[in-house]
This record gives C-alpha cells, sequence and structure tokens, in this order.
C-alpha cells in the first residue's frame, strides 16, 4: 500500500485557505493519495512530504518562521533532502539565495540558486494578470501577480520555467519551486498538479 503523503501550507499570512481549496481540488481530481494540513507550529512539520510557502509579507513570514523554531526545522529537512517545497510570492522570496534589495531582515531559506528582487513590479495597485508560456503546459497560463517579486538571476541547475518578456517569474531545482504569481488565486489547476508530482 502507497504511503498517504502529507501536503503542509504555512499558516501564517496570505492566501491560506485559497492554497487549502485549489490543492484539494488537485488532489481530488488526480485521485492523488494525499492529504492538506495547515501548520502553524513547528512539531507539524516533520511528518510532511511537500510544503507550500503563500504570498504576503515576506519579512513578517520569515520572522515568525525564525522565532517559532519553524525555520530551522524546514532548513534540516532541506538538507536530508526529504521535502519539496513550493513558494508563491512571499514564498519565491523565502527560497532564494540572494535578494537584490536585501535590508537583511528577510530571513532566508536559500534553498534555490536564484537571486530576487521584492515588488518588483510596483504596489498593490499595479497588480495585474498576464498569460505566460509554463515550460511542459500545452496552453498559455493566465497569472496573477499581486505585488509580485521577479527572480532576477538563476545559477547553478536551477531551471527557468516561465518569463514575462525578459522577467524570470517562475523556476524549478530539483524538488524546489519558485513563482511569481499566485497560483492558488485561479480556478486552472496546473500549477498545483506540477508540484504534486514533485513530492
Amino acid at each position: 500500500m502507497v504511503n498517504k503523503k502529507s501536503i503542509g501550507i504555512i499558516g501564517i499570512q496570505g492566501a491560506i485557505s485559497e492554497h487549502v481549496f485549489s490543492m484539494e481540488k488537485t488532489i481530488k481530481k488526480l485521485n492523488f493519495n494525499a492529504e492538506v494540513l495547515i501548520l502553524r507550529v513547528p512539531s507539524q512539520i516533520d511528518g510532511i512530504d511537500g510544503l507550500i510557502i503563500p504570498g504576503g509579507e515576506s519579512t513578517t513570514i520569515s520572522n515568525i518562521l525564525y522565532k517559532s523554531g519553524m525555520h530551522e526545522i524546514i532548513l534540516n529537512k532541506i538538507k536530508k533532502r526529504n521535502l519539496s517545497i513550493m513558494g508563491t510570492c512571499a514564498g519565491c522570496v523565502i527560497l532564494a539565495k540572494k535578494l537584490s534589495n536585501d535590508t537583511n531582515d528577510v530571513k532566508l531559506l536559500s534553498a534555490m540558486d536564484i537571486k530576487v528582487k521584492r515588488n518588483a513590479f510596483g504596489r498593490q495597485k499595479e497588480s495585474f494578470e498576464y498569460k505566460i508560456n509554463i515550460e511542459g503546459f500545452k496552453d498559455q497560463y493566465n497569472a496573477i501577480f499581486i505585488r509580485a517579486p521577479v527572480i532576477e538571476d538563476v545559477w547553478g541547475n536551477c531551471k527557468i520555467l516561465a518569463k514575462i518578456k525578459n522577467k524570470i517569474v517562475m523556476a524549478r531545482q530539483n524538488n524546489f519551486l519558485a513563482i511569481s504569481f499566485h497560483p492558488e488565486l485561479t480556478n486552472d489547476f496546473r500549477v498545483q498538479q506540477y508540484f504534486l508530482n514533485m513530492i
């Protein structure tokens, strides 16, 4: 019998319920043997196979992760290579090894060989939707950007999956996925399916 996978969503800030809904819909559609959990304390992280770090304010999310002890446990699981992570918007920032506008107020997980610029598309009022081509997706994907970061550079074995013109908005390295936009805010669950297939 195949063990049930556990997908944990950091429940600190951001579109948490939307992530839960979209992931549960995807699991049901694929008949994937998995459960979705909202994570708020360090002890919940040990048993999970996949982690979603949602959007929100990267400084707030990273500081709470650090002060709660969740940051250290996630780092240990990254080192053991037994955790897949999807970071959306602020989560994309936290996965990075470098920030171009670093003020040392974000505690990075340094999981991916990427350099990220926070709020690269402007403030909340500059939020927008844009049809992008994602590698491996047959049809275009309507991506929603809200105070979104941009991946300015990738290196090592990190692979670019999507761009807006010359700006990188999605990248993968091993079992880590960094996304500038908000896949949980659409009814297109292909990004969630992509992540499930990484676990």
